[in-house]
């Protein structure tokens, strides 16, 4: 069973934060290359041995676009039609398994899969996941006009507006000034 949340009540997978945390990032800083896909997966929850070529890259970029176009929806009518969609593609019957030693764990695909469509897969169940448990709002834009980054938030009050303290801290100060002027 996957750790409680801090107050008990939501359960909170850290995978799937991971995995959101990954699709966003190359939403908002696209891929320089198959070694920068590798090396920005290498850096989570994902297993090296999971095959990648030149297909993978455009792949995830094209999976980087549709996660721009979830979180841009304007309803959320849009947004779970969009989700559901994704989840259609990726769909393969969970079966639970220890192929790494780690533990048991379920798997949303199929072995011998390729990297594109294992994150096409784990991104739309830890999407679902994460939006039917918490609300389909935790999705964003920076609030720092500037800025405008994407973000999943996973705040407590599930109020978040800026992708970053930093932009929060620059947002704040700039309308202190203007008050104070």
């Amino acid at each position: 069973m996957p750790a409680p949340c801090c107050n008990g009540l939501v359960r909170e997978n850290h995978y799937y934060a991971e995995i959101l945390r990954l699709v966003t990032d190359f939403t908002n800083a696209p891929l320089a290359g198959l070694a920068d896909l590798r090396q920005r997966c290498a850096s989570t929850c994902l297993s090296l041995e999971i095959p990648s070529g030149p297909a993978d890259l455009a792949g995830v970029r094209a999976l980087a676009l549709r996660w721009a176009e979830i979180v841009d929806a304007d309803s959320e009518t849009s947004r779970v039609r969009l989700l559901n969609t994704l989840l259609a593609e990726a769909a393969a019957y969970p079966r639970i398994t220890d192929h790494d030693g780690a533990g048991w764990h379920l798997h949303y695909r199929d072995d011998g899969v390729s990297l594109a469509p294992v994150l096409r897969a784990v991104v739309a169940v830890a999407a679902a996941q994460h939006l039917t448990e918490l609300g389909m709002h935790r999705l964003g834009r920076c609030a720092l006009v500037e800025c405008r980054l994407a973000f999943v938030d996973f705040s407590r009050g599930g109020s978040q507006r800026y992708c970053s303290r930093v932009c929060a801290n620059r947002d704040a100060v700039r309308r202190h000034r203007q008050k104070v002027s």
